[in-house]
């Protein structure tokens, strides 16, 4: 048993029964850099979760649904549902890691097509995780609802298509809509290729028009900008790391990814540079910092970052258990964490609106359109172009008079 756990907890583990059990989840625990307060709490919960599992024919393994159904606590207060439901999430990652949690097999008559496609889409198209993802929830989705009870696959007709549209045209977007097109479109051209259909439907379908400019600017103000910043309390918990990653970002247009990816190594602090490698356009970054932010990265190190050691060599790190490096999801969420706490107008907004703020910024003091797009790592000028969509002071720089024109009565313009 590893010393490293408190006298309370090894005192909890001799006394359960699951032992153990017990015993390796909290090695796994320290070994994944929960702290041992962290340990503790999932070890309380674990110890009343074991004696609902039940004892299945392969022994130790368990199903999702069995988890679920073991850690449900029912009602009570939230923090308690909440600690169970961390406690099941740790668990759960403990069992895969240790290849003891099986998934149940699925079921429905499309199951082996469904499993094809899936081949087809990473083997022959090589598409990304992400993309086969969402490719197979729209099938899976259209297949559930949009064909009609007991229907065979062969009887997939247009009004079937069209219905499923129709349906999924009500819950999204235009623009989301048309992944779901293009999604079903792949699909029924695989099944017309593989004669499971015996028409093309997929030249049948109509793709809903999106147009580049039609939504409204995403750009945060400035002043919104800068009233986040300066709400942040740097000296509570994450408020230098939180304080640090928005910088960044509305002060140099940082992607969330690419904030994540930062090292320590990435700051050179004698040359004031900022060395980023930019995921998606697939290139290196070096960004001149002014001495504002040297500063905050100096106090965010000094007050905050080197408490946490240097095993990770990601410049930012978890707050909560288990250690280890910021994943770029969690940067969306302190946007609307900091946004929410600040009580500042958040709609239709999110982590990009300070990007988007940062491109506009560039715009009014002159800067041309292609060095911003350089900076923003675009490979294409229609891309910057959709960051900077309106800009009404300039706008108002162009307009012109109309010449001898004079306003009359009822509003109406008289010309000379």
């Amino acid at each position: 048993m590893t010393t490293d756990l408190f006298p309370k907890t090894r005192e909890l583990i001799l006394r359960s029964p699951f032992t153990q059990e017990l015993t390796d989840f909290s090695v796994w625990l320290l070994a994944e850099h929960y702290t041992p307060t962290v340990v503790h709490h999932h070890l309380l919960r674990l110890v009343q979760a074991l004696p609902r599992l039940p004892q299945n024919e392969v022994p130790n393994v368990h199903s999702l649904t069995e988890l679920e159904a073991a850690f449900d606590v029912g009602s009570g207060p939230p923090t308690r549902i909440n600690y169970f439901q961390a406690a099941r999430r740790a668990y759960k990652r403990f069992l895969q890691a240790h290849d003891r949690l099986f998934e149940a097999q699925p079921v429905g008559p499309f199951v082996t097509l469904q499993q094809e496609y899936a081949d087809y889409l990473s083997e022959v198209r090589g598409l990304s995780l992400s993309t086969r993802t969402h490719n197979e929830h729209t099938v899976a989705d259209f297949l559930t609802r949009g064909l009609g009870q007991d229907q065979m696959l062969s009887a997939i007709t247009q009004q079937n298509v069209e219905r499923f549209i129709v349906l999924r045209s009500r819950e999204v977007t235009r623009h989301s809509l048309q992944h779901d097109v293009a999604h079903l479109r792949s699909f029924l051209r695989y099944c017309h290729g593989r004669v499971y259909l015996a028409s093309q439907l997929d030249t049948t379908i109509e793709t809903p028009r999106t147009y580049r400019g039609e939504l409204p600017p995403r750009a945060l103000p400035w002043d919104t900008v800068q009233a986040l910043l300066k709400s942040i309390d740097r000296q509570s918990k994450s408020g230098w790391r939180d304080y640090s990653i928005l910088h960044l970002i509305a002060h140099y247009g940082l992607r969330p990814s690419e904030v994540a990816s930062l090292q320590l190594d990435s700051i050179d602090w004698e040359n004031a540079v900022l060395h980023v490698t930019q995921h998606k356009a697939r290139s290196a970054l070096l960004l001149p910092l002014a001495p504002s932010t040297l500063q905050v990265l100096r106090d965010y190190l000094e007050q905050d970052r080197h408490q946490h050691g240097s095993i990770h060599p990601e410049l930012f790190l978890r707050a909560r258990c288990p250690a280890g490096p910021l994943m770029r999801t969690a940067i969306g969420d302190i946007f609307e964490k900091r946004m929410r706490i600040a009580r500042l107008p958040s709609a239709n907004h999110n982590v990009y609106s300070l990007r988007h703020a940062f491109a506009m910024r560039l715009l009014a003091r002159g800067v041309g359109i292609n060095t911003i797009g350089d900076v923003l790592g675009h490979r294409r000028l229609e891309s910057t172009c959709t960051y900077l969509r309106l800009d009404i002071e300039a706008l108002r720089g162009v307009a012109l008079d109309v010449p001898d024109a004079s306003v009359c009565e009822g509003g109406g313009y008289v010309h000379a």
